[in-house]
């Protein structure tokens, strides 16, 4: 008031004149209060900050996509490779751009048809056995009742080498990739629901979980809506560094004989190798660079997507 005096004594002004009251529009006031914050949005601008993780996405993209194109400009089908001694171990040239095998087939279509196999196979095994952690984590961490059971199941599993169930399970179901695959589904959530497990402890007992209780809320509901959001980011980091880790897996299977040797995949064409790759590295040294390049690739993506999920560090 005493501002608003001085100002009209010096101005000569009425105080009609030195201000102007505004009405009130309701649109205005929607409009004020209106934020233009996506989750999403958010997530993919800090995402696009780790130049090297765009650059490794952009990488592995070419990659996967060029597995398709390979097959087409190649100059031999996986399909139809003849086995021709005179042309066993032929180096890479004009005519076998990957060089040839210990049987004289082309290892140019082996080696793309094996790395699309080994990626189609990692991308589906990993989303299996992370889905089924983050449920069973879920559930375990939540659900008092079910402490103990995946407790008991969790260390029955987990007290005994994985190895030693794939290995009964090549033997006595198959080798084949789809029963192998839902082998490693099978024996490959613990880690991702204890993971997530001890993270819903965390959660669970927290105001907004107490009220949703008390007002009846279901329970997949106050998973979904209350306790999942909290954690993208570890699901997306573990998803991102299940799929090479799978690829690993599945080449250390294959390299002890319990994979179906008949469809090429890394781990096959890393297996063959392991008694030529002295006199002959191309045969090892092409797949294990495909091999190195998804790994680093997925550990740079994941990690900067981890990262860019969690809304702390979100502006």
């Amino acid at each position: 008031m005493m501002a608003a005096a001085n100002i009209k004594a010096r101005t000569g002004m009425s105080e009609k004149q030195l201000f102007d009251f505004a009405a009130f529009r309701f649109q205005d006031a929607e409009r004020t209060g209106y934020s233009e914050y996506s989750y999403w949005k958010s997530v993919w601008r800090n995402f696009v900050k780790k130049k090297s993780a765009v650059i490794m996405l952009g990488v592995f993209v070419v990659l996967f996509i060029f597995t398709f194109v390979a097959a087409a400009i190649g100059k031999y089908d996986v399909n139809n490779l003849r086995i021709v001694d005179s042309l066993m171990f032929t180096r890479p040239g004009g005519e076998f751009w990957f060089g040839t095998d210990n049987l004289g087939r082309d290892y140019w279509a082996q080696v793309w048809h094996a790395t699309r196999t080994s990626i189609i196979l990692a991308v589906s095994v990993s989303a299996g056995q992370i889905l089924l952690g983050v449920i069973i984590g879920m559930m375990w961490g939540y659900v008092r009742k079910l402490d103990r059971l995946f407790t008991e199941l969790y260390n029955l599993i987990d007290n005994i080498p994985t190895i030693i169930y794939m290995t009964l399970i090549a033997l006595m179901i198959g080798k084949s990739y789809f029963i192998m695959a839902c082998a490693i589904i099978g024996f490959g959530w613990l880690a991702t629901a204890r993971n997530v497990r001890n993270l819903v402890f965390m959660y669970r007992d927290r105001e907004y979980n107490l009220a949703s209780r008390c007002l009846g809320t279901k329970l997949w509901r106050i998973l979904t809506k209350n306790i999942l959001p909290y954690l993208i980011s570890v699901i997306i980091l573990r998803l991102a560094l299940a799929i090479p880790g799978t690829i690993a897996y599945e080449t250390t299977l294959a390299y002890l004989g319990l994979m179906d040797i008949s469809t090429p995949s890394l781990g096959i064409l890393l297996r063959n190798a392991r008694s030529f790759f002295l006199d002959y590295p191309y045969l090892l040294v092409i797949p294990a660079s495909i091999v190195s390049v998804i790994t680093v690739t997925f550990y740079l993506v994941g990690n900067a997507f981890s990262d860019a999920c969690d809304p702390r560090n979100h502006v």
